[in-house]
């Protein structure tokens, strides 16, 4: 019998939704490699390192989980000790006002706030002064590599208003790149070296970090975006930002990972390895309010049967409730069911409608 992920992926393939794909589904790692690492059909392995983008937020979660029970921070404390560029926070008066016309935070911005997307700032999805103000300061959300170091993306960041008051409102992505200077700074060493040692190390993890391990930059697949006239190269093979020395601190940056990597990442979670079960418990439970579920804080349905809870998405209603996970800007996914099943699914296009589908019909497949 035609394994359900590799009838699906091998239709999108064939379709041109993507070149091809590695993926798994179970509580072993069992890898399903489909089509080729790009349209000149070069060989996909097992092994290939890509970019998980957003699917790094479960790491840095986890990690930020692990100094909370050590005792170093608080889901629930300020983050300004560790950040002071973030203290004395303003907040837009309306969600249209003019940066300027702001009024005082009415408490700071905390742990918890960046774990569940709700400090403020994040992706802006109507024409507002702010999001005006986001591009001209070159940090609206893209899937393009961070332009800038750490501390200069921070000082552009922090010049700008909040969107909403700290944990009264919903706003995706920019929380967890604060959330990785952070890490660092409450552990007294660099992010990258607390990602190792916390995560990586004890998980065994030898292929994901911020950069590519030297000597292995020939298992780095290429990446892709669609244009009218098909797929065009958007980092290359081999190559690209995560290659070589880091260019300056990439703290607030994404990681590239592989099948086997992620999959042992997961399992780890899961069994208990990783968190304790009281912490992994609020992970995977919504921690948003029903009244921050607006369609304007990321797209109309978005929150239908669904939530948010420490770096991950949480299903909420249906036969599916429990379930976690989330995806990548790049066509990578995955979601962990509450007995324990894996799916991880790791393609190179940048997510659009095409991708999407496939996603969603390979949810449906696996059912």
């Amino acid at each position: 019998m035609t394994h359900p992920l590799r009838e699906v992926l091998t239709r999108h393939v064939d379709a041109g939704t993507i070149p091809g794909a590695i993926a798994t589904y179970g509580s072993e790692c069992d890898p399903v490699v489909v089509g080729s690492s790009g349209p000149d059909g070069g060989r996909l392995a097992p092994d290939a390192i890509v970019r998980i983008q957003s699917m790094t937020k479960l790491v840095t979660t986890v990690a930020a989980l692990r100094l909370v029970e050590q005792g170093a921070i608080a889901l629930d404390d300020g983050i300004e000790a560790w950040m002071p560029e973030l203290a004395g926070r303003r907040v837009l008066a309306h969600p249209l006002a003019d940066v300027g016309d702001t009024v005082p935070a009415a408490r700071p911005i905390s742990l918890r706030d960046l774990l569940t997307n709700q400090s403020g700032y994040g992706v802006v999805t109507v024409d507002s002064p702010l999001l005006r103000a986001m591009r001209d300061a070159g940090i609206e959300a893209n899937n393009e590599p961070v332009d800038r170091g750490a501390e200069d993306w921070l000082a552009a960041l922090s010049a700008l208003p909040l969107a909403h008051q700290p944990g009264r409102g919903w706003r995706y992505h920019l929380g967890f790149g604060i959330l990785g200077v952070l890490l660092g700074r409450v552990a007294g060493t660099s992010t990258p070296e607390l990602l190792r040692r916390s995560v990586l190390e004890p998980v065994g993890m030898p292929d994901t970090g911020f950069r590519v391990p030297e000597g292995q930059e020939h298992r780095l697949l290429p990446a892709f975006r669609r244009t009218p006239e098909g797929l065009v190269e958007a980092e290359p093979a081999g190559g690209g930002f995560h290659t070589g020395p880091a260019p300056f601190d990439e703290s607030h940056s994404e990681l590239v990972s592989t099948l086997a990597d992620y999959h042992a990442f997961l399992r780890a979670l899961v069994d208990g390895d990783l968190v304790g079960p009281a912490l992994l418990d609020e992970l995977r439970t919504d921690q948003v309010d029903a009244a921050a579920k607006t369609p304007e804080s990321f797209y109309p349905g978005f929150w239908d049967g669904l939530g948010w809870g420490f770096g991950v998405s949480v299903t909420t209603e249906g036969p599916h409730r429990g379930r976690f996970g989330w995806s990548g800007g790049y066509g990578t996914d995955f979601f962990v069911d509450p007995d324990g099943t894996v799916c991880i699914v790791l393609a190179q296009v940048e997510m659009d409608e095409r991708v999407l589908a496939m996603i969603g019909e390979v949810l449906q497949a696996v059912d």
